[in-house]
């Protein structure tokens, strides 16, 4: 599901493309952030992820944290996706790009973006170790969901 600049996929996100999405004549800078998938999680092997998110949701919340953007940084342009599904080692989970007349704001509009992200936008992770599964509850990795699974309705 996807708004022209604001997506969540299920497809390998393309960090070329969404950078073509930013460039413009009067930016000087572009900052780019991916977010991959580690592979060591507060000292555990980590063997895959896989997100799950509530779409519709997520794109608004997307849209909004564009906008956020824009009022803070006015002469920003934001450009997010966001990979749902099965996520490999190192594989691309979050790109955020950000253009601007010049680099501080592109920097700090990008931090921005992506600490906004993990406080609103419902996207749940389930991590596979080496020793088992947890669903992650919250993009900030401080609430696991009770019985190791999403609340009803919320995720699928």
């Amino acid at each position: 599901m996807s708004s022209d600049l604001f997506t969540i996929t299920d497809q390998p996100i393309s960090v070329e493309e969404m950078t073509q999405k930013v460039i413009r004549p009067e930016c000087g800078a572009v900052t780019t952030f991916m977010g991959t998938v580690r592979e060591l999680t507060n000292g555990k092997r980590t063997i895959s992820l896989e997100y799950h998110a509530y779409e519709s949701m997520a794109v608004k919340m997307l849209e909004q944290i564009g906008q956020e953007i824009k009022e803070e940084w006015p002469d920003t342009l934001a450009v997010i996706a966001y990979r749902k599904g099965h996520l490999n080692i190192s594989d691309i989970a979050v790109v955020i790009c950000i253009s601007s007349l010049h680099r501080k704001p592109a920097y700090e509009a990008n931090q921005y973006a992506i600490e906004r992200i993990k406080e609103i936008v419902p996207i749940w992770k389930k991590e596979q170790w080496a020793d088992g599964t947890e669903w992650i509850g919250d993009q900030l990795e401080t609430t696991a969901y009770p019985e190791g699974k999403p609340p009803k309705g919320g995720s699928l």
